[in-house]
């Protein structure tokens, strides 16, 4: 076996996502020949990637098969998240991809859709953050556990001290509700939302993050478009349930994106609460909502659908608790919110790869 011979094999490994070979992306390194022993790591696009098994499978039987059938193929894993950022990166420095997780209305759980994929993107092996934007009603203290935390200043090498995430099951977070008292209402007219979301963006130290998952206040308005305008966003992510009023709404979200002062592109669109299972009947499914009516949308709109997430007692229960269902014992919803991460990590990686860049939208 050679160095040559090892590459031309895997050059007939395809990239899932990307749709060329191993070797063509320079994603083979480190190849390592000892006898019948083989070594190489492969550098993937995220930590979070959801096809590290079929990868690696396809390269053993590569080698095995072109090379040497007497072959033992050790495939190794790092990552190197790719990020579409061309901006200065004055803000945000350290953050490769900022997700936006928005709704056209309130309650359909946007912020647990929110909260439990940054976990999920965590659990993947990826450095994640979690800024909740939602100056109103701001839900992470709560759905975390972290009720009455502050968070502190900290000093970092620059002209003043920055403020300094609260950190929980692997996650850095922000809100508003580490800042205010959840007794008193939060009564700023928008110009004071807006520089509140300016200071979360500029004054937090995020450090380095492949992902920084924000969580958007429902509707469309001032904050969105301080956001969106400040940020360098990579994408949209659109959450609805399946019923008629919500998808109405959504519909608002999903324009509010294509307009010319946003230009953000949309990562795809999930649909939250899709169906009821009771837990002593877990191969049941009850359409209390209406049934497929997010991925009709996402038809109509030609985005990516994400995915389906039940409407299950522990999903509320984690909420509450401060147990997001994400670190819980609930398998099939886990594995839900694990396949719709899977769909935001792979439709990011490919926009960054096949996409041109998107221009950071221009104040209006």
């Amino acid at each position: 076996m050679t160095e040559e011979k090892i590459l031309a094999a895997l050059s007939n490994v395809q990239e899932p996502d990307l749709g060329k070979d191993l070797v063509t992306l320079n994603m083979i390194k480190d190849i390592v020949i000892d006898g019948n022993n083989v070594s190489f790591t492969i550098v993937l696009t995220t930590p979070a990637c959801p096809m590290k098994d079929m990868m690696q499978t396809a390269c053993t039987n590569a080698i095995k098969i072109l090379v040497n059938k007497e072959a033992v193929v050790k495939v190794n894993f790092t990552s190197n998240t790719t990020t579409k950022r061309t901006d200065n990166k004055t803000i945000l420095p350290g953050v490769k991809n900022i997700i936006a997780v928005v709704s056209g209305k309130g309650g359909v759980g946007k912020s647990t859709v929110a909260a439990n994929l940054a976990l999920a993107l965590s659990q993947g092996g990826a450095k994640v953050g979690l800024l909740d934007a939602d100056i109103y009603g701001p839900s992470v203290p709560i759905m975390f556990g972290v009720r009455g935390e502050r968070p502190m200043m900290i000093d970092v090498g620059k002209e003043k001290p920055m403020i300094a995430p609260i950190e929980r099951y692997g996650l850095k977070l922000i809100s508003i509700g580490f800042l205010v008292d959840e007794k008193n209402a939060v009564v700023w007219r928008g110009p004071m939302a807006s520089s509140a979301i300016k200071q979360f963006v500029n004054d937090v130290y995020w450090d380095e993050l492949d992902y920084l998952v924000v969580d958007m206040p429902p509707g469309t308005g001032d904050i969105h478009l301080t956001l969106m305008q400040t940020v360098p966003v990579t994408g949209a992510v659109i959450v609805t349930t399946p019923q008629d009023v919500a998808l109405a709404d959504a519909k608002k979200g999903i324009a509010m994106f294509g307009q010319a002062q946003l230009n953000i592109p949309i990562i795809g669109l999930v649909e939250n609460m899709s169906y009821f299972t009771p837990a002593e009947l877990p191969d049941n499914k009850y359409y209390i909502f209406g049934k497929d009516g997010g991925k009709r949308l996402a038809d109509e709109y030609d985005i990516p659908f994400l995915g389906q997430i039940p409407l299950v007692q522990s999903i509320r229960e984690g909420g509450d608790t401060g147990v997001p269902v994400m670190m819980g014992d609930d398998m099939i919803t886990r594995k839900a919110f694990q396949g719709f991460a899977a769909y935001v990590v792979r439709s990011i990686a490919m926009r960054n790869a096949n996409i041109s860049a998107e221009k950071i939208a221009e104040t209006v």
